[in-house]
């Protein structure tokens, strides 16, 4: 998997000190910042700094309450079945949460090229209009 810069794919791989994260759902590695779920999360302020370290860690496609919301052409569509579906939720929420976090993941594509410290991840300290 690789990000999409213009029409040509740059693989960007975890940092050094993120790799060997294995998914708690699937059990493989979780190899790039773009597949994290537990990285998704931060940036959207649901996880805190200090927690970060201590989390477990998943695929996005291996967190389908989440992943389903993001609607984006370069991520292909995920279902999710059972009280969390997105499709039996009040359409004004999933609107608002496919916002969110669609927003989210894409950060979570820039964040190798923005050259942000970890602390400024989050959307809610570093908000994308403040990147031009």
């Amino acid at each position: 998997m690789g990000r999409r810069l213009g029409r040509a794919y740059k693989k960007v791989s975890m940092a050094k000190c993120d790799e060997g994260y294995r998914c708690d759902v699937c059990g493989t590695d979780v190899e790039q910042l773009v597949e994290s779920d537990l990285y998704l999360r931060y940036i959207l302020g649901e996880v805190p700094l200090e927690e970060l370290h201590l989390s477990k860690e998943r695929h996005l496609r291996c967190n389908p309450a989440l992943a389903q919301y993001i609607a984006d052409d370069d991520f292909p569509p995920v279902s999710c079945s059972g009280p969390f579906d997105k499709q039996s939720l009040d359409a004004s929420f999933v609107m608002q949460e496919s916002l969110r976090v669609t927003e989210g993941w894409k950060r979570l594509r820039q964040l190798p090229v923005l050259g942000l410290a970890i602390p400024e991840y989050p959307l809610s300290i570093t908000p994308n209009q403040d990147l031009s």
